[in-house]
């Protein structure tokens, strides 16, 4: 995959996550940080940060539970170690930290 490429569907997962969480906003405080990266602050002051990682063609999610890598795979972002998807991982991770289900938009 081109950079570009990779820039234009990692950016498509970010803009869904931002708009999926803007509907959560008393649980959430989703910010853009430097390079387009996500920052999602929990309530209890907990942060989960989503950010590019272009050398790999990457996108890494860090959080409490620990860090993981996906890699676009036919047509989704994979887990490198488990094959999860990104927003089902991330759902889990935002159901441990804030105790919140999240339902993605497109």
């Amino acid at each position: 995959m081109e950079e570009r490429e990779f820039n234009d569907v990692s950016e498509q997962v970010f803009v869904q996550i931002e708009r999926s969480l803007e509907a959560y906003d008393e649980h959430f405080d989703c910010e853009r940080l430097a390079g387009g990266n996500l920052e999602i602050t929990c309530a209890d002051d907990s942060v989960i940060i989503i950010n590019r990682h272009a050398v790999n063609r990457e996108i890494w999610l860090a959080a409490r539970a620990g860090g993981f890598h996906f890699r676009y795979q036919g047509g989704n972002w994979s887990d490198t170690r488990d094959g999860g998807e990104l927003l089902q991982k991330l759902s889990a991770i935002l159901r441990q930290q804030a105790g919140i289900e999240v339902v993605w938009g497109a």
